[in-house]
């Protein structure tokens, strides 16, 4: 399943209410399973960016999806990537290779 990474940071919101982190964490958790996408881990860090989101999801829309549901909560703002797993990266090589 495709996989996403979020670089999160904490809008002044998300900063004024960092006692709820963890709970809110848990509550993306289960938005990403009511929209069908899975997260598979959440880091909080040090550095330019506060938290990292791993999310599976079958596709963009979905990842999407469950991300603008992050967003709309008004605690963080999201940069999104698309991560390509080795099997993954294995086929877009063998492709280009032609």
């Amino acid at each position: 399943m495709p996989a996403y990474i979020a670089l999160l940071n904490w809008t002044d919101q998300g900063i004024r209410g960092y006692k709820d982190t963890a709970k809110r964490a848990e509550a993306f958790a289960a938005a990403t399973q009511r929209v069908g996408a899975n997260l598979l881990d959440i880091y909080w860090t040090v550095g330019p960016y506060d938290l990292v989101a791993v999310v599976e999801a079958p596709d963009d829309e979905t990842a999407s999806a469950a991300l603008l549901q992050l967003g709309g909560a008004g605690n963080v703002r999201t940069t999104t990537l698309r991560a390509f797993g080795r099997e993954e990266m294995d086929r877009i090589i063998a492709k280009a290779a032609g």
